[in-house]
């Protein structure tokens, strides 16, 4: 497999969990630190990482996160940091924050919500230039250049990295790094931008991501979302995305849950608005 300048940065990430159904670092004890049930609403959030958030709370989650504030009457503030293998321990562990505003419906470390929405992994290629791209197992991938993220040789690597290496599709897969370089501004936007310029004739992309940068691009992208949803015997490409809570506050999380619940059209409305490619909602067994 052949890689970017920046393919192999380090090892693991937090967003890349959602990508790589990887675990995040480190459990620790939660220090005593005040409730959340106080003022504020104290959310965790990668100041650099759009469409998601970005420390001029340009994301789609900043924009969830002031509409959670809103609805629970606190003040909405932001403990900032990269969200990379550690984030959770640095965070919500460490005590410093109460919130994140996506996380998987599986993810152990903090208590989650219903999913408010659910995603894919899609191929993304030129409109114009092509190619048609329906499966994993489209013999077309074979002959052509194939851009996916990589997080690290930690065997940490997001499920289309998998998903293909299981094919023995190799020598023609390009990796970009999640991480990329973090002075620039939304580092894993690069694998989207190199679709746009003709690097790769292919990408396998997380949806939001996807969406959100191909309407940026000065050429027309076509996004299709990937199969099978599941690579068995269990590789999935669909996620249900969540809010995710510390342990410590189920009633904080209990009042989340509603809040979605409730202003469920209104996030809908937000997602489309960035462009979020995203399937029907799913609900949690009696909710």
């Amino acid at each position: 497999m052949s890689s970017s300048p920046t393919a192999r940065i380090g090892r693991g990430c937090w967003r890349p969990l959602i990508l790589a159904v990887a675990s995040l670092a480190g459990a620790c004890q939660r220090p005593a630190a005040e409730s959340a049930a106080a003022s504020e609403l104290r959310v965790c959030a990668d100041p650099n990482n759009l469409p998601y958030s970005n420390q001029a709370e340009q994301g789609f989650e900043n924009r969830i996160a002031e509409l959670l504030a809103g609805e629970t009457g606190r003040t909405l503030r932001y403990t900032w940091w990269p969200q990379r293998r550690g984030f959770v321990r640095n965070t919500v562990q460490a005590g410093a924050c109460d919130v994140v505003i996506g996380v998987p419906t599986s993810f152990e470390l903090l208590a989650v919500t219903r999913p408010y929405y659910r995603s894919s992994y899609v191929f993304l290629t030129s409109k114009e230039r092509g190619p048609v791209v329906r499966s994993f197992d489209d013999p077309i991938l074979r002959t052509l250049r194939i851009g996916v993220h990589l997080i690290g040789d930690d065997f940490a690597n997001p499920p289309p990295a998998h998903a293909l290496a299981r094919r023995h599709i190799v020598d023609n897969v390009v990796g970009y790094s999640i991480y990329g370089d973090y002075s620039q501004p939304n580092p894993p936007a690069r694998l989207v931008e190199a679709v746009a310029r003709g690097d790769v004739d292919v990408a396998v992309v997380w949806g939001p991501l996807a969406g959100y940068f191909a309407r940026q691009q000065d050429v027309a992208l076509e996004i299709r979302p990937v199969s099978p949803e599941i690579d068995l015997p269990f590789l999935p490409f669909v996620f249900d995305i969540a809010v995710g809570v510390s342990r410590d506050e189920l009633a904080l999380r209990d009042e989340i849950d509603g809040i979605l619940l409730r202003r469920a059209a209104d996030i809908d409305a937000v997602l489309a608005e960035y462009g979020i490619p995203y399937v029907k909602r799913t609900r949690r067994p009696g909710s």
